[in-house]
């Protein structure tokens, strides 16, 4: 019976050492904050991206395409990851899966089309 979970075990002991060592060694190896704050050393340490300083500023807002391609995005990963498993056992499943899947492909390709007709694959700034 414990053979069967050793390898668990061994798994969230060596998971459990693992951490705790990386949170050790983050405490003597890691950068110390400053001592004294000035402004000199505030201007430095705003975040950069890119390697450029940031523009963006409180109550910035995303234009409406950014979360429909965000949504569009999840919808073809939600169809790759039912498509998957259907691809993979096809025999097993039978006719009537394919049916089904090809039915839910063609769905997904008629909201594709209709928000690429509508503009929310367009880009703009």
């Amino acid at each position: 019976m414990l053979n069967n979970y050793l390898p668990v075990l061994v798994f969230l002991v060596l998971g459990l050492v693992i951490g705790v060592l990386f949170t050790i060694g983050n405490i003597y190896v890691g950068p110390k904050k400053p001592k004294q704050w000035t402004p000199t050393k505030s201007a430095q340490e705003d975040p950069y991206e890119c390697g450029l300083p940031s523009e963006v500023q409180d109550g910035f807002r995303f234009g409406i395409s950014f979360y429909l391609i965000a949504m569009l995005f999840i919808l073809f990963d939600v169809e790759v990851l039912f498509l998957y498993p259907v691809a993979v056992e096809l025999k097993a499943f039978g006719a009537f899966a394919l049916v089904e899947t090809l039915t839910f492909s063609a769905l997904l390709l008629v909201g594709f089309v209709y928000s690429w007709r509508r503009g929310a694959l367009d880009w703009k700034l």
